[in-house]
Protein backbone atom coordinates (compact mmCIF):
# COMPACT_ATOMS: atom_id res chain seq x y z
CA UNK A 1 0.00 0.00 0.00
CA UNK A 2 1.25 3.04 -1.04
CA UNK A 3 1.91 6.00 2.14
CA UNK A 4 0.98 9.46 0.90
CA UNK A 5 2.67 12.32 2.63
CA UNK A 6 2.86 16.21 2.47
CA UNK A 7 5.48 18.53 3.25
CA UNK A 8 3.75 21.58 3.68
CA UNK A 9 4.54 25.19 5.45
CA UNK A 10 2.60 27.79 6.53
CA UNK A 11 2.82 31.93 4.71
CA UNK A 12 4.91 33.86 5.49
CA UNK A 13 3.45 37.92 7.35
CA UNK A 14 5.84 38.68 4.48
CA UNK A 15 3.42 37.02 1.71
CA UNK A 16 2.56 40.22 -0.06
CA UNK A 17 6.00 41.20 -0.32
CA UNK A 18 6.90 38.13 -2.72
CA UNK A 19 8.51 37.95 -5.96
CA UNK A 20 7.10 39.00 -8.89
CA UNK A 21 7.89 38.01 -12.87
CA UNK A 22 4.83 37.71 -14.78
CA UNK A 23 2.16 39.57 -13.05
CA UNK A 24 1.72 43.09 -11.81
CA UNK A 25 1.39 43.98 -7.96
CA UNK A 26 -2.02 43.96 -6.31
CA UNK A 27 -2.97 43.75 -2.77
CA UNK A 28 -2.54 40.22 -0.63
CA UNK A 29 -5.20 39.86 1.72
CA UNK A 30 -2.92 38.12 4.69
CA UNK A 31 -5.90 36.88 6.87
CA UNK A 32 -7.34 34.86 3.82
CA UNK A 33 -4.78 33.22 2.48
CA UNK A 34 -4.06 32.03 5.67
CA UNK A 35 -7.28 30.37 5.94
CA UNK A 36 -7.10 29.64 2.10
CA UNK A 37 -3.89 27.33 3.35
CA UNK A 38 -5.30 25.95 6.29
CA UNK A 39 -8.25 24.92 3.43
CA UNK A 40 -5.58 23.42 1.29
CA UNK A 41 -4.10 21.50 3.76
CA UNK A 42 -7.78 20.57 5.22
CA UNK A 43 -8.29 19.18 1.39
CA UNK A 44 -4.96 16.98 1.01
CA UNK A 45 -6.44 15.51 4.87
CA UNK A 46 -9.44 14.97 3.61
CA UNK A 47 -8.13 12.80 1.14
CA UNK A 48 -5.53 10.48 3.03
CA UNK A 49 -3.00 12.29 2.92
CA UNK A 50 -0.85 13.24 5.77
CA UNK A 51 0.74 16.55 6.84
CA UNK A 52 4.18 17.35 7.77
CA UNK A 53 4.80 21.42 8.24
CA UNK A 54 7.96 22.57 7.58
CA UNK A 55 9.19 25.08 9.89
CA UNK A 56 8.09 28.41 8.89
CA UNK A 57 10.86 31.00 7.20
CA UNK A 58 8.64 34.15 8.41
CA UNK A 59 11.67 36.68 6.53
CA UNK A 60 10.91 34.10 3.36
CA UNK A 61 7.96 36.03 1.72
CA UNK A 62 7.74 32.95 -0.62
CA UNK A 63 8.00 30.23 1.55
CA UNK A 64 4.91 29.09 1.39
CA UNK A 65 5.77 27.83 -2.33
CA UNK A 66 7.53 24.76 -0.35
CA UNK A 67 7.62 22.34 -3.39
CA UNK A 68 10.30 24.91 -5.03
CA UNK A 69 12.52 23.57 -2.28
CA UNK A 70 13.36 20.05 -4.12
CA UNK A 71 12.58 17.57 -6.56
CA UNK A 72 11.97 13.99 -4.53
CA UNK A 73 12.08 10.76 -7.10
CA UNK A 74 12.09 7.47 -5.96
CA UNK A 75 13.61 7.51 -2.27
CA UNK A 76 16.05 10.64 -2.89
CA UNK A 77 14.97 14.29 -2.27
CA UNK A 78 17.52 17.23 -4.51
CA UNK A 79 17.77 20.31 -2.51
CA UNK A 80 17.27 22.85 -4.96
CA UNK A 81 19.68 26.37 -5.19
CA UNK A 82 17.09 28.28 -6.30
CA UNK A 83 17.15 30.45 -9.34
CA UNK A 84 16.45 33.75 -7.10
CA UNK A 85 19.07 34.63 -4.36
CA UNK A 86 16.19 35.46 -1.82
CA UNK A 87 14.78 32.61 -1.97
CA UNK A 88 18.15 30.30 -0.74
CA UNK A 89 17.64 30.12 2.63
CA UNK A 90 14.25 28.35 2.37
CA UNK A 91 15.92 25.26 1.31
CA UNK A 92 17.93 24.35 4.92
CA UNK A 93 14.30 23.41 6.88
CA UNK A 94 12.70 21.71 3.91
CA UNK A 95 15.82 19.48 3.49
CA UNK A 96 15.62 18.77 7.18
CA UNK A 97 12.13 17.76 6.96
CA UNK A 98 12.07 15.55 4.42
CA UNK A 99 15.40 13.64 5.64
CA UNK A 100 13.71 13.11 8.60
CA UNK A 101 10.88 11.26 6.18
CA UNK A 102 13.53 8.84 5.62
CA UNK A 103 14.65 10.50 2.08
CA UNK A 104 18.35 10.25 0.61
CA UNK A 105 19.69 13.87 0.35
CA UNK A 106 21.66 15.08 -2.94
CA UNK A 107 22.01 18.74 -4.22
CA UNK A 108 22.20 21.02 -6.59
CA UNK A 109 25.31 23.16 -6.12
CA UNK A 110 26.79 26.27 -8.06
CA UNK A 111 27.09 26.98 -10.75
CA UNK A 112 23.58 25.24 -10.96
CA UNK A 113 20.10 26.57 -9.95
CA UNK A 114 16.29 25.06 -10.39
CA UNK A 115 13.37 25.39 -8.46
CA UNK A 116 11.27 22.56 -7.66
CA UNK A 117 8.21 24.30 -9.73
CA UNK A 118 10.51 23.95 -12.83
CA UNK A 119 10.01 19.64 -12.24
CA UNK A 120 7.12 17.20 -14.06
CA UNK A 121 7.13 13.81 -13.39
CA UNK A 122 5.20 12.25 -15.77
CA UNK A 123 6.01 8.34 -14.97
CA UNK A 124 9.97 7.40 -15.67
CA UNK A 125 10.23 11.08 -17.62
CA UNK A 126 11.19 14.35 -15.71
CA UNK A 127 10.46 17.26 -17.64
CA UNK A 128 12.38 20.38 -16.35
CA UNK A 129 11.69 23.79 -17.38
CA UNK A 130 14.88 25.81 -18.83
CA UNK A 131 13.94 29.47 -18.00
CA UNK A 132 14.44 32.21 -15.65
CA UNK A 133 15.00 29.92 -12.26
CA UNK A 134 16.35 27.08 -13.49
CA UNK A 135 19.57 27.00 -15.76
CA UNK A 136 21.48 24.46 -17.99
CA UNK A 137 23.66 23.71 -15.42
CA UNK A 138 21.45 23.08 -13.16
CA UNK A 139 19.51 20.45 -15.31
CA UNK A 140 22.64 18.85 -16.34
CA UNK A 141 22.90 18.68 -12.46
CA UNK A 142 19.93 16.78 -12.11
CA UNK A 143 20.71 14.00 -14.51
CA UNK A 144 23.69 13.57 -12.98
CA UNK A 145 21.40 12.35 -10.00
CA UNK A 146 18.13 11.01 -11.36
CA UNK A 147 19.10 9.46 -14.46
CA UNK A 148 20.67 6.42 -12.38
CA UNK A 149 17.48 5.85 -10.71
CA UNK A 150 15.62 5.53 -14.13
CA UNK A 151 14.74 8.67 -14.93
CA UNK A 152 14.78 10.55 -18.19
CA UNK A 153 15.57 14.48 -18.13
CA UNK A 154 14.29 15.98 -21.16
CA UNK A 155 14.57 19.99 -20.92
CA UNK A 156 12.14 21.62 -21.81
CA UNK A 157 11.56 26.04 -22.89
CA UNK A 158 9.82 28.79 -20.37
CA UNK A 159 9.60 31.87 -21.38
CA UNK A 160 6.26 32.62 -20.82
CA UNK A 161 5.50 31.92 -16.82
CA UNK A 162 7.51 32.05 -13.83
CA UNK A 163 7.35 27.55 -13.52
CA UNK A 164 7.07 25.01 -15.87
CA UNK A 165 4.02 24.13 -13.50
CA UNK A 166 2.98 27.63 -14.05
CA UNK A 167 1.74 26.33 -17.47
CA UNK A 168 1.63 22.44 -17.42
CA UNK A 169 1.23 19.37 -15.36
CA UNK A 170 -0.14 16.29 -16.02
CA UNK A 171 -3.37 13.84 -15.39
CA UNK A 172 -2.91 10.41 -13.79
CA UNK A 173 -2.89 8.98 -17.47
CA UNK A 174 0.36 10.80 -18.08
CA UNK A 175 -1.40 13.41 -20.38
CA UNK A 176 0.10 16.81 -20.02
CA UNK A 177 -2.26 19.71 -19.63
CA UNK A 178 -1.72 23.41 -20.12
CA UNK A 179 -2.99 26.63 -21.04
CA UNK A 180 -2.41 26.84 -24.31
CA UNK A 181 -1.34 30.70 -24.39
CA UNK A 182 1.34 30.17 -21.80
CA UNK A 183 2.65 26.86 -22.82
CA UNK A 184 6.21 27.63 -24.71
CA UNK A 185 6.30 24.38 -26.95
CA UNK A 186 3.24 22.16 -26.36
CA UNK A 187 4.61 19.95 -28.97
CA UNK A 188 7.29 18.87 -26.07
CA UNK A 189 4.90 16.47 -24.63
CA UNK A 190 3.29 13.13 -26.29
CA UNK A 191 0.07 13.86 -25.32
CA UNK A 192 -0.80 17.80 -24.68
CA UNK A 193 -4.45 18.63 -23.68
CA UNK A 194 -5.34 22.44 -23.68
CA UNK A 195 -7.38 23.86 -20.87
CA UNK A 196 -9.61 26.36 -21.56
CA UNK A 197 -8.26 28.74 -17.80
CA UNK A 198 -4.67 29.48 -16.69
CA UNK A 199 -5.91 27.95 -13.31
CA UNK A 200 -6.90 25.05 -15.04
CA UNK A 201 -3.47 23.92 -16.46
CA UNK A 202 -2.60 23.17 -12.33
CA UNK A 203 -3.86 19.73 -11.16
CA UNK A 204 -2.54 17.53 -7.89
CA UNK A 205 -2.97 14.28 -8.31
CA UNK A 206 -4.96 12.93 -5.05
CA UNK A 207 -5.46 9.09 -6.08
CA UNK A 208 -8.11 7.34 -7.22
CA UNK A 209 -8.72 10.10 -9.94
CA UNK A 210 -9.43 13.21 -7.97
CA UNK A 211 -7.55 16.49 -8.84
CA UNK A 212 -6.85 19.56 -6.30
CA UNK A 213 -6.97 22.27 -8.30
CA UNK A 214 -7.94 25.86 -8.08
CA UNK A 215 -11.48 27.33 -8.11
CA UNK A 216 -10.94 29.46 -10.62
CA UNK A 217 -10.87 27.08 -13.05
CA UNK A 218 -14.51 26.04 -13.57
CA UNK A 219 -14.83 25.27 -17.03
CA UNK A 220 -11.67 22.87 -16.58
CA UNK A 221 -13.26 21.81 -13.62
CA UNK A 222 -16.23 20.13 -16.04
CA UNK A 223 -13.92 19.25 -18.58
CA UNK A 224 -12.12 17.02 -16.41
CA UNK A 225 -15.32 15.55 -15.24
CA UNK A 226 -15.87 14.56 -18.41
CA UNK A 227 -13.25 12.74 -18.55
CA UNK A 228 -14.01 10.66 -15.75
CA UNK A 229 -11.89 12.39 -13.11
CA UNK A 230 -12.81 13.93 -9.87
CA UNK A 231 -11.83 17.99 -9.39
CA UNK A 232 -11.28 18.71 -5.26
CA UNK A 233 -11.96 22.26 -5.46
CA UNK A 234 -9.68 24.90 -3.54
CA UNK A 235 -9.85 28.88 -3.71
CA UNK A 236 -6.11 30.11 -3.69
CA UNK A 237 -6.78 33.28 -4.89
CA UNK A 238 -4.39 35.36 -2.51
CA UNK A 239 -1.46 32.76 -3.83
CA UNK A 240 -2.13 33.41 -7.33
CA UNK A 241 -1.73 36.83 -7.01
CA UNK A 242 1.82 35.65 -6.20
CA UNK A 243 1.92 33.48 -9.61
CA UNK A 244 1.06 30.73 -6.96
CA UNK A 245 -0.65 27.09 -7.78
CA UNK A 246 -1.88 24.39 -6.13
CA UNK A 247 1.24 22.32 -7.00
CA UNK A 248 3.33 25.04 -5.53
CA UNK A 249 1.87 24.41 -2.10
CA UNK A 250 3.28 21.67 -0.95
CA UNK A 251 5.86 18.54 -1.75
CA UNK A 252 4.23 15.53 -2.47
CA UNK A 253 5.76 12.41 -0.77
CA UNK A 254 4.65 8.84 -1.98
CA UNK A 255 6.19 5.70 -0.82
Amino acid sequence: MVTVRALVRRPSPRLAEGLLTHLERVPVDFELAQRQWQQYVDALTAAGWSTVEVPPVDDCPDGVFVEDTMVVYGNLAVIARAGADERRPEAAEAERAVAAQGYRIAHVTDPGTFDGGDILKVGSTVYVGLGGRTNQAGIDQLRQHLEPLGAEVVAVPVQKVLHLKSAVTALPDGTVIGYEPLTDNPAAFPEFLAVPEEGGAHVVLLGEDRLLMAASAPKTAELFRERGYTPVVVDISEFEKLEGCVTCLSVRLRS
